[in-house]
């Protein structure tokens, strides 16, 4: 019998014992640390992106499908320039907003009434902190932008609503319109916006040529279905575009109260 097959003393029982005791709070430790680096990436991944909301002067839009960059330059003389903004309907504008002043100032779209309410509730609350993603802050000498789309027609404001600026005539007016001679009335009948499709009834769509029919057309931008149901009535401009039919711009229509 060599040295190693001789039963081990009470002893040698310890001694022997002894690594794996060390080696267990090592363990553990070192599963805490690992668990508590991996539970800090945890924390820190970001939450779902909730999905745009629908405003009535249009909704959030997709960086890539910009059609337009236009620099808006605010000054202390509290105005904008420019003051005077036409787009088409159903199209999504970069509008980088640059400070030239010496104060804080903002970029918000709105309506005129939301606007209004707006800056009567900084006049009362000053240090109100707001941010949405039709709405943009800059310091003097910086920069900021909105990314837009302008899927509904009608006359919109943007305006600085820092307490006394909007009252001292920091607005201006976006107009968006729309070619109602290429709009056509439909019914919705199904959305999807997953894949940004919408099943219209339609009349005739005289810039295509095409007759009254139900047909499933492409959304060229999936944020205009945003806010669409089964049911609603529209109006709509489709267009061909890259070998298929797509929608452009569509408006829900004002029902009777």
């Amino acid at each position: 019998m060599n040295e190693n097959d001789r039963p081990l003393g009470p002893r040698r029982r310890i001694l022997a014992a002894v690594p794996a005791l060390l080696a267990a709070p090592l363990l553990v430790l070192a599963g805490r640390v690992a668990q508590a680096h991996g539970s800090s990436h945890g924390a820190a991944a970001p939450a779902p992106a909730a999905a745009p909301e629908q405003k009535p002067w249009g909704i959030a839009g997709d960086p890539q499908q910009v059609r337009r960059t236009l620099e808006v330059t605010l000054r202390d003389t509290m105005r904008f320039e420019p003051d005077r903004i036409t787009v088409k309907l159903g199209e999504t504008w970069r509008l980088r907003v640059r400070n030239a002043g010496a104060v804080l100032h903002e970029f918000v779209i709105g309506t005129p009434d939301e606007n209004r309410q707006h800056a009567e509730l900084m006049m009362k609350f000053p240090d109100m902190q707001h941010d949405e993603p039709w709405m943009a802050h800059v310091q003097p000498g910086g920069t900021g932008e909105v990314v837009w789309l302008f899927n509904r027609p009608g006359q919109f404001e943007f305006a600085c609503l820092i307490a006394g600026h909007y009252q001292a005539g920091m607005s201006g007016l976006i107009t968006v319109v729309s070619d109602e001679g290429a709009m056509t009335e439909a019914e919705v009948r199904k959305v999807d916006i997953d894949t940004g499709r919408v099943t219209l009834r339609h009349g005739e769509i005289a810039n295509l040529q095409m007759p009254p029919m139900t047909m499933v057309f492409r959304a060229r931008e999936p944020l205009l279905l945003q806010g669409l149901k089964p049911g609603d009535r529209v109006r709509f401009r489709a267009e061909k575009v890259e070998g298929g039919y797509a929608v452009t711009a569509i408006t829900p229509l004002a029902t009777a109260p």
